[in-house]
């Protein structure tokens, strides 16, 4: 029987296919849940629970929402841009897509954006063997000036002070969003009144 000691302790989801790929049976995965060294989270996931690396929520995003995007406030948080802490993380998704298994220990807010919108700004964050997609900084605030009425108009203009207060921003990037998301104009009202 394969040694449970090969399972990495630097990864905290795995999938079946990552599993069967190291040469675990489907009994001998099963034999993992029940000796506490797996969780079963879905039909295709699991929890390693000998992981020994930092804990991130955003590492359980894929195994619900596979091709979900951390976004808006969730990504602020990431991008330390405010000291607002959602109750859930908010993932963007593609309007077509169904998601049928929602995890029940913490929180995700699904948001329904375009392919042309969900496309934009899009980065891979990986930590040794964890990976997630979150938008980068420039489309996270861009978003945010889009959505600044149901984030909230001091949060947002939160998120803005903090971005501009940034050694590495790039405002060019941000503008270029901003003309793509038709929220150049707002956020033009918001730097005359910030700068």
């Amino acid at each position: 029987m394969k040694e449970t000691s090969l399972l990495s302790t630097t990864k905290q989801i795995f999938s079946i296919s990552e599993l069967k790929e190291q040469g675990f049976s489907y009994y001998q995965i099963s034999n993992l849940v029940k000796q506490g060294k797996l969780s079963r989270l879905n039909k295709t996931y699991y929890e390693n629970l000998n992981y020994s690396d930092d804990t991130n929520d955003f590492y359980f995003v894929p195994a619900f929402v596979p091709s979900g995007i951390i976004c808006l406030m969730s990504a602020a948080v990431y991008y330390n841009l405010t000291t607002y802490r959602p109750d859930s993380i908010d993932v963007a998704v593609t309007k077509r897509k169904k998601i049928s298994t929602l995890p029940d220990f913490f929180n995700l807010t699904l948001h329904y954006y375009t392919d042309t919108k969900l496309s934009l700004g899009v980065q891979k964050i990986t930590n040794n063997e964890n990976s997630f997609l979150i938008f980068d900084i420039e489309k996270t605030v861009a978003d945010i000036i889009c959505a600044r009425n149901k984030i909230g108009i001091e949060e947002t203009k939160e998120v803005l002070i903090n971005y501009l207060a940034r050694s590495d921003k790039k405002i060019n990037n941000l503008y270029r969003y901003a003309e793509k998301l038709r929220c150049l104009k707002t956020l033009k009202s918001y730097l005359e009144v910030l700068l």
